[in-house]
């Protein structure tokens, strides 16, 4: 997957805010050479996106594997008609998979 001037200014974002280059590199599905390629400049001289536009710090991984989990208990809890459960298991996967690790 080619990556965009705006993945790249993203990218320049996460190295900033001082992300694991394997953990920005997995966000795109591409390998740690390719973040090297964006620090170097290879990109053209861009600027790094704010950090309201940066994805949750951490591997990507791990938060969508919990919120998969999440996802399944809510569509079981729709199966049988507990929308207000489910309706809690996706608000809270998803406040799960924003929170920042390291």
């Amino acid at each position: 997957m080619a990556l965009t001037n705006r993945d790249a200014s993203i990218i320049l974002g996460m190295v900033a805010r001082g992300d694991k280059r394997h953990d920005i590199a997995a966000w795109y599905g591409e390998n740690q050479a390719r973040i090297a390629e964006v620090e170097q400049g290879d990109y053209g001289n861009l600027t790094a996106a704010s950090a309201g536009d940066l994805p949750p710090k951490g591997a990507p991984g791990p938060k969508g594997r919990r919120l998969r989990s999440k996802v399944v208990k809510a569509v079981e809890a729709l199966e049988s008609s507990d929308s207000a459960t489910a309706l809690k298991l996706l608000k809270d996967g998803l406040a799960d998979f924003a929170k920042h690790e390291s």
